[in-house]
């Protein structure tokens, strides 16, 4: 974040409303760095109580402490953990900026709403994440990397045996067999967390690339007993699976997955429909018992077949399938501090000489800003 002389940037934070979230967008070691950047800080009152942060905190750390209305009547950009809800998008005064994961992707109806209103809306979610420059940025990597980790604590805590080894006076007791469905961040955390608690851990990825990652953890890599290696595509390489190939690879692990004691699957894509990892055949096939958490579990879906979001279903043959779409929630206090920084920082790319502007023949501006492009009023402006 660059140094300005100049304070002129108000950023405001809310409470966060949504059932489940305790999590939030800013934390008192993120004041004191945006006042390097001479931006100020507002936050509601109580809003970072439930990640373990006190009004008390942000005042030492340079924060001013208001009420919802005081912190919309000072600020000029807003931060978010998901969204501002309608009633709080027809408060905000014209101008403003908001940002955060505003769920762009599936949601023409709610960009257009901030549109009408006014609002310059930054949509974290469309984060062009192959820039080196965005990586600081990055919420889903973050959060996610946090959601592999409790996801595993989750399926442990449920699973009614030891994930180690254990020897003990009465026998010995095997460890848990684990399987993760999806190697990207989340899943590459919760290997390594599984790994961890002694479990023996196997994960598969329809990335071919992620074998290598997968293995370097000290996991196995799932075998299908399948060959797709015939046939490449232009220039050399792989080519898409057909039909019948992605339904031979989904059957196969559906099967394989019998043979585990907790499957956990981390095909988080925000906004859009999640990718079924596994199907009701592959639940039907887990022995009584066994868990199933699904990180992906949504309103739009989940990557297992008949999860509910924030539920615990007891299948008919005794599978626990727990849709756990909140997890990063459960580790509130790093979860914000993560959080925090990739939205602040988002902010600062906006911040120039003093002010907020955009750029939008730059690669990163045109992803995120998803309203309000031409929105140029101010509250300075309108006075």
């Amino acid at each position: 974040m660059a140094e300005d002389t100049q304070s002129t940037i108000t950023y405001g934070i809310f409470n966060e409303t949504a059932e489940y979230e305790s999590r939030v967008a800013l934390t008192p070691d993120i004041v004191k760095r945006l006042k390097r950047s001479s931006v100020e800080c507002v936050i509601e009152s109580n809003a970072g109580h439930a990640a373990g942060f006190s009004d008390e905190d942000y005042v030492k750390a340079g924060a001013r402490i208001g009420s919802k209305d005081e912190v919309i009547k000072q600020a000029q950009a807003f931060g978010f953990v998901g969204r501002p809800d309608d009633e709080l998008v027809g408060k905000l005064p014209k101008g403003s900026w908001v940002i955060g994961m505003l769920g762009s992707f599936t949601d023409q109806e709610y960009v257009d709403r901030l549109d009408k209103a006014g609002l310059v809306g930054v949509g974290i979610e469309k984060l062009p994440r192959q820039l080196s420059s965005a990586q600081s940025m990055d919420e889903m990597t973050s959060q996610n990397s946090v959601m592999g980790y409790k996801a595993v604590l989750k399926a442990a805590d449920a699973y009614g045996s030891f994930f180690p080894m254990m020897t003990t006076a009465a026998g010995t007791i095997r460890p848990a067999k684990v399987l993760i469905l999806g190697a990207g961040i989340a899943g590459l955390q919760a290997i390594g967390t599984a790994r961890r608690l002694g479990a023996v851990v196997t994960a598969y990825d329809v990335r071919p690339a992620a074998k290598g990652e997968v293995l370097s953890l000290g996991a196995k890599f799932l075998d299908l007993g399948l060959d797709f290696s015939k046939g490449q595509g232009e220039g050399g390489y792989a080519r898409q699976l057909t039909a019948e190939e992605q339904a031979a690879q989904q059957a196969a692990v559906d099967k394989k997955a019998a043979e585990f004691d907790v499957v956990i699957t981390t095909a988080k894509v925000p906004g859009r429909k999640p990718p079924v990892l596994l199907t009701k055949a592959g639940v039907d096939g887990l022995h009584r018992g066994a868990v199933i958490v699904d990180c992906a579990a949504s309103e739009l879906g989940g990557n297992v077949e008949g999860s509910e979001p924030n539920q615990t279903i007891v299948t008919d043959n005794g599978v626990q399938l727990i849709g756990a779409p909140d997890l990063a929630s459960g580790v509130a206090t790093t979860a914000s501090n993560l959080l925090a920084r990739n939205v602040a920082d988002v902010l600062a790319h906006f911040v120039h000489d003093g002010s907020l502007a955009m750029d939008l023949n730059e690669e990163l501006d045109n992803a995120m800003v998803v309203a309000g492009r031409d929105a140029t009023a101010t509250k300075e402006e309108e006075k």
